[in-house]
């Protein structure tokens, strides 16, 4: 779905009016060390031309033949050139992994009228914000009350301050999408668009899909991306007769073994896709298996659908649903990148490993002169969901570990318990065994 209408081009000039809000201040000093040096400047050049006045009439009269006679150097040539663009552009886009939507996720907005999540989310918030674009898998709907674990339905207070947050894209296609039926599934992309973002990988409609034909596009400093979102199944359901194209699939038995690839309905898409003509694919992909170490075998399942997705130009496949964090391949040569599982962004926090995550930043640079864009890097922030029970102020919220962990050590008034900093550096040494950045594959 190629994002350029109206509503789209007012989500994109909110989020660059917010963008220039978060930078105002450091543009006004900037500005008032410019005048102030223009200011000297000017005081410069009118002393010398006061000088240069009382030199005499013959002097500046040799001066100016001089001026009319000479040749122009290549020097002045040069500085009179326009400047050369720069063809090299370069964006960020950063990925969090899941947000579960369960009884623990919605009793931490809990507040004095209604619901608010601006401090569950206040450590992460500039991290999210700071990318071009910000992508998130949302488990859940936005379906009214009752809110919690057995409807996974969220107020719309929750999208509202994912926005705020920063976040541009909410994968949909993912085992949540139809837990409240189509009705549920219409209803949250409804929130989401309301809310500012845009939904990837579910449609409201086969209209929608046809128009749409299964993906979203956007852009970044005139980089052209396109997002696609599958999921291996739906929670075990099935979609209703005459919707299957509702929902990206990865398998034809998506409701029982997961051992048939969609291959036909995949390659269909990112042919579409293809046809947008896009300098960058994104992927996000909800497969695996749920709390499942990685291994070489879970990686051999998967490699069939990287094979497909990379060959019909996929460049960059983020996973989601084993809630821990998992390995990410990066090929400097062909400029791809797979993130096999970026672990729980926010849920529950209750099982080995799904207490903490990473927030992926990912770093994609075109170079016009070549036509070619390719990710050029990664890196990433290590995330922790703190639970009532490990803060001070038994409020639930997700944090930096890095930042938390030197809260602890400066001893500050909200520093987080011993056994929650002990835990924290736990998970900081577990990301690092399993994550290993451009720099360190290299040494």
């Amino acid at each position: 779905m190629a994002l350029h209408d109206e509503e789209m081009n007012k989500r994109r000039e909110r989020r660059e009016n917010q963008r220039r809000k978060q930078q105002a201040q450091a543009k006004r000093m900037r500005r008032t060390a410019v005048l102030a040096a223009l200011v000297l400047i000017a005081c410069g050049v009118g002393i010398w031309r006061l000088t240069r006045n009382q030199a005499g009439t013959e002097e500046a009269g040799q001066q100016q033949a001089a001026v009319q006679t000479e040749a122009p150097t290549e020097e002045a040539t040069k500085a009179t050139s326009p400047l050369q663009r720069n063809p090299i552009t370069t964006v960020h886009i950063r990925a969090a992994g899941d947000l579960n939507v369960t009884d623990s996720v919605i009793s931490a907005g809990v507040s004095v009228g209604g619901y608010d999540y601006s401090g569950v989310f206040k450590d992460v918030s500039a991290v999210l914000s700071e990318a071009d674009l910000t992508v998130m898998n949302f488990e859940g709907n936005v379906f009214g009350q009752p809110y919690g674990s057995a409807t996974t339905s969220a107020p719309y207070e929750l999208l509202e301050s994912l926005r705020r947050c920063g976040v541009d894209l909410l994968q949909m296609a993912n085992s949540c999408s139809i837990n409240n039926g189509l009705n549920g599934l219409t209803a949250t992309l409804q929130s989401i668009r309301s809310a500012g973002m845009e939904p990837v990988g579910a449609f409201a409609s086969q209209a929608e899909f046809d128009n749409a034909k299964g993906y979203t596009i956007t852009e970044a400093q005139g980089i052209k991306i396109a997002f696609v979102g599958f999921t291996k199944g739906l929670g075990g359901r099935g979609m209703p007769a005459g919707s299957e194209d509702l929902v990206n699939l990865l398998y034809e038995d998506y409701d029982s073994t997961y051992e048939k690839i969609a291959t036909d309905r995949i390659e269909t898409i990112l042919r579409n896709v293809e046809a947008e003509k896009p300098d960058l694919v994104v992927a996000l992909v909800h497969w695996g298996s749920e709390y499942n170490e990685f291994s070489d075998d879970t990686s051999r399942y998967q490699n069939s659908l990287i094979s497909l997705m990379q060959k019909r130009g996929v460049d960059v496949i983020i996973g989601t649903h084993p809630h821990i964090v998992q390995p990410i391949v990066f090929d400097q040569a062909k400029g791809t990148l797979v993130a096999y599982s970026l672990g729980d962004f926010f849920g529950d926090a209750s099982r080995g490993g799904t207490n903490y995550s990473i927030i992926l930043d990912i770093e994609v640079t075109k170079d016009s002169t070549s036509g070619v864009t390719k990710v050029t890097g990664y890196s990433y922030t290590p995330i922790y969901t703190v639970t009532e029970s490990e803060a001070p102020d038994k409020k639930r919220r997700v944090v930096r570990i890095e930042e938390a962990l030197d809260a602890y050590e400066g001893n500050y008034l909200d520093k987080v318990t011993v056994t929650c900093k002990e835990s924290m550096e736990k998970a900081l040494q577990r990301i690092k065994e399993r994550i290993k950045l451009p720099d360190d594959e290299e040494s």
